[in-house]
């Protein structure tokens, strides 16, 4: 059955004094339903529109929810639908609709109700759009150091989990054939492969994540006379990474002291750097990629030393990647970020802590306001179309 053609219109807003008296009823069963509306009309225009014809959230989720956006819903309108209730309630992934004994509607009128509620925006748009004008206009995005940092940890926890040690599990030199013959090394050589792909992988995005920190400090604090000036932003933005660093203390606000890149935490990132690009560019040098020295007497090898099978095949690949750099590189990586956090005040220090914690941040563009606008623990709670009071289905998922 479709919902009534005026079924929008017949909503009322009644006095709050009727919701409380509705809300302390006892012994009394409702028959309940609940729909969702997502993006058939704009979870932002159906907001508007509700206050602008009916005025304030009236709802009791508004006087339950926390004073922040930490909240399962964020807001609620109570209405009369006849001889029953609709509720709309705004959460963090649909907005949902509750019946209390209103008949014959289903989740496949939902696209009819946004419908008629759409063709009343023209009676309550000048309300709508003077509201929309009130509203904050924030945008997220995802941080870019947060994201690296984050794979780099997750790599690192796989590849720590293989625990791989080279030193000892390193292939023997045959002695015997029924060594030989007995001795499966497909195993370890299966995980020295994962592995050492781990590790390059690692080693190839640590420069950036530090790089991306400073990117982070640009945003987040350069001097409001440079980032309102598009020629001068993407100057400050474009600059070797080395002059970006040497700089910061005159492109953003919040810095105590100048920076010194003569610093040793500096010096060991920009080796860092150059080591990276020879990884990942695929740079031939030789005294880095050299693992075996041999005559050739025409077509006879003749070694200057006998290097194991190990040595020969996995060792080259361990010996090439790295892996016994790891630990250190990261170590250099987190220095040089402590080393440039040295030089901010207190206050800023705090601050930057914060955002670079946080993996999604948001920037209000028109008021200039940068920060962090959830909590990293997303909530959903959905009810099925026909539920007792106390039924409900919640998922928590950490970001």
């Amino acid at each position: 059955m479709s919902i009534a053609a005026d079924f929008n219109a017949s909503l009322v807003c009644p006095p709050f004094e009727e919701v409380i008296v509705e809300l302390q009823k006892k012994n009394r069963s409702p028959r309940v339903s609940c729909f969702a509306l997502r993006n058939e009309i704009a979870p932002s225009d159906l907001y508007c529109y509700l206050y602008a014809r009916f005025g304030l959230p009236n709802g009791p989720q508004n006087f339950l929810r926390n004073d922040s956006s930490d909240n399962l819903v964020h807001w609620e309108w109570m209405l009369r639908a006849g001889t029953g209730w609709i509720l709309f309630q705004g959460m963090n992934f649909r907005t949902t609709v509750m019946l209390l004994d209103v008949p014959d509607v289903s989740q496949a009128d939902m696209p009819d109700l946004a419908a008629q509620m759409k063709a009343d925006f023209e009676v309550h748009g000048k309300q709508m759009a003077q509201l929309r004008k009130s509203l904050e206009d924030w945008t997220e995005f995802v941080n870019p150091y947060q994201r690296i940092r984050s794979s780099v940890s997750s790599l690192r926890r796989e590849l720590n989990a293989l625990n791989l040690q080279p030193e000892n599990e390193a292939i023997p030199d045959i002695n015997s054939v029924q060594q030989a013959l007995d001795t499966d090394w497909s195993e370890i050589s299966a995980r020295y492969s994962k592995g050492l792909g781990l590790c390059f992988g690692i080693r190839s995005m640590l420069p950036v994540m530090a790089e991306a920190f400073v990117n982070l400090l640009l945003f987040a604090l350069m001097r409001p006379e440079l980032k309102s000036d598009e020629r001068l932003r993407d100057n400050a933005i474009r600059q070797p990474i080395d002059v970006r660093i040497k700089t910061l203390s005159m492109t953003c606000i919040g810095f105590e002291s100048h920076i010194d890149y003569k610093h040793a935490a500096f010096k060991a990132y920009h080796t860092l750097v150059n080591e990276r690009n020879d990884l990942l560019h695929g740079n031939v040098v030789l005294d880095k990629l050299k693992f075996n020295e041999v005559y050739f007497n025409g077509r006879v090898p003749v070694f200057k030393h006998y290097r194991s099978l190990w040595e020969r095949t996995v060792g080259v690949d361990i010996q090439a990647v790295g892996l016994h750099r790891l630990a250190h590189e990261i170590q250099v990586v987190d220095e040089m970020i402590a080393q440039v956090k040295s030089h901010l005040n207190h206050k800023t220090l705090q601050f930057i802590e914060q955002v670079s914690a946080e993996r999604d941040l948001a920037l209000d563009e028109g008021r200039g306001i940068f920060g962090v606008l959830f909590s990293r623990r997303l909530v959903d709670m959905f009810l099925p179309p026909e539920v007792g009071s106390d039924a409900a289905a919640r998922t928590e998922h950490d970001v």
